[in-house]
């Protein structure tokens, strides 16, 4: 008897296991309403970088220790990844996640508990309506030993999928963890860069402030020789201390970019180590690979990706709700009333199977399955937006590079042209009468901006190298 009951549970829950296949979905990457082979914009025509999407090698297979060379810089993005705090948060949370899925695949298991108790208790005669002329013990005392078990059968697959939910979740984690890193160093160069470029801004206006007060001190003799008037001496006076005002603000910015930096390091504000703009080496060679890679190299892509998967295995969560979950219970032990008699004849069991069928928690059941469509569509939408901004970063960054190194070469011709007319305005100045101070002050002003600008245009070369190795996902190795 007990044999036949054995072989028609299994051929039931065989019976349930088949119809399972058709609650749960498998999963498959969603077909996204974006062609991955066009998120990268061309560039110009005449760009020297116009075929670099159709080259599958791509700057994010480089290490960030052979594409950062400047040894200060890699010490700084070493720290960094050893004690950033952001990147810490980032790995407790990777522990959390695979603390949960852990948990959901123990739910794919049976409980197993033991239980050892003693229980006194003491019965109420009238309660148990027995003529008084009857002797019976009231007090007893019962001892038990048991072991109990439970077990949820996954018929309908709810619980396999409530597993690979954790899964993604997990994995989701991870590639936060990445997306987290190769924001790190990205943030790490970009400060490092501007602190470079501050740096020779304050050396190019402090050079001009010392030529500018040699100018006070000529205006002053031209004006003793009758050359200029005291016109052009108030100016010259006047242009000096624009030059030293700018000094404080450049200043500012410079301990402001240091503390940035220390903030990214997870150290008190402080100096930084560095060295020179000039001795940057510029990546020339850009390799953005083709854009399909991004859902392979991109972690932040990968994590839409993941948090779409989960969505996807949580709607089927949702569905197995409205079907009913087989549940088998047992238990087995040793209860006497005599503690001598523990271990003869005192052995009892039971097993018990059963289906519960949910009723009136339909409405409760679709709203969760609504709420989970609407979540595995918003997670869809996600993914495709990460891969769309993935792509337009890469076009922001690989022009913005092409956009410097055209005003570098236009910006080195205006220095040239510049530096001539503040030498020939002065020459004017001294010993003709064709000039006044005016066109002097002038130039020179265009002179500096110029200067400026110019550091500028480097820092925008080195950032667009920075912004494009981290839109093409580098950083990981």
């Amino acid at each position: 008897m007990i044999k036949h009951s054995i072989y028609t549970l299994l051929a039931a829950l065989l019976w349930l296991g088949v119809a399972s296949c058709r609650i749960t979905k498998e999963y498959k990457t969603p077909d996204l309403e974006v062609n991955a082979d066009s998120l990268f914009r061309k560039t110009d025509a005449d760009s020297t970088y116009q075929s670099a999407a159709s080259d599958t090698t791509s700057m994010a297979d480089i290490a960030w220790t052979s594409l950062f060379t400047d040894p200060n810089l890699q010490h700084l993005i070493k720290e960094g990844l050893d004690k950033n705090l952001d990147l810490k948060t980032a790995i407790q949370v990777i522990q959390e996640s695979e603390a949960s899925f852990l948990q959901s695949k123990s739910a794919l298991l049976p409980t197993l508990q033991a239980d050892i108790n003693a229980t006194k208790a003491k019965q109420s005669k009238a309660a148990l309506n027995f003529p008084s002329s009857v002797n019976i013990n009231l007090n007893t005392t019962t001892y038990k030993a048991q072991l109990s078990t439970s077990w949820e059968a996954d018929i309908w697959g709810k619980l396999s999928s409530a597993k690979r939910a954790s899964y993604a979740t997990l994995l989701q984690s991870e590639a936060a963890k990445r997306a987290v890193q190769t924001q790190l160093i990205a943030n790490i160069a970009l400060n490092y860069y501007s602190l470079l470029a501050l740096d020779k801004q304050l050396a190019i206006t402090k050079q001009t402030l010392e030529k500018r007060i040699e100018d006070v001190d000529a205006m002053k003799a031209l004006k003793e020789s009758a050359t200029v008037t005291g016109a052009a001496v108030v100016q010259s006076e006047a242009n000096r201390y624009a030059a030293e005002v700018s000094i404080p603000d450049i200043k500012q910015s410079i301990r402001e970019t240091e503390n940035a930096l220390s903030i990214l390091l997870a150290r008190a504000p402080g100096h930084i180590e560095r060295s020179t703009l000039d001795a940057q080496q510029v990546q020339v060679d850009l390799k953005t690979g083709i854009a399909t890679q991004l859902l392979k190299n991109r972690p932040d892509v990968q994590q839409a990706e993941y948090t779409f998967r989960a969505s996807f295995e949580n709607t089927n969560v949702a569905r197995g709700y409205f079907y009913p979950s087989f549940t088998i219970t047992g238990s087995g032990g040793l209860s006497t009333l005599k503690l001598e008699n523990f271990f003869v004849s005192s052995v009892f069991y039971s097993l018990v199977g059963g289906l519960t069928q949910p009723i009136f928690a339909r409405n409760q059941n679709k709203a969760r399955l609504r709420i989970a469509k609407a979540q595995q569509l918003e997670a869809m939408y996600s993914f495709q937006q990460s891969l769309l901004v993935a792509g337009q970063e890469v076009s922001n960054a690989l022009y913005s590079y092409q956009a410097a190194a055209d005003k570098k070469i236009s910006r080195a011709k205006q220095l040239e042209a510049l530096e001539k007319s503040v030498e020939f305005t002065r020459a004017l100045l001294q010993y003709s009468s064709e000039t006044n101070y005016t066109d002097v002050l002038t130039s020179e002003q265009s002179l500096l901006a110029a200067q400026l600008s110019g550091i500028n245009d480097n820092l925008q070369q080195l950032q667009a190298v920075v912004n494009l190795y981290r839109a093409l996902g580098g950083g990981l190795k």
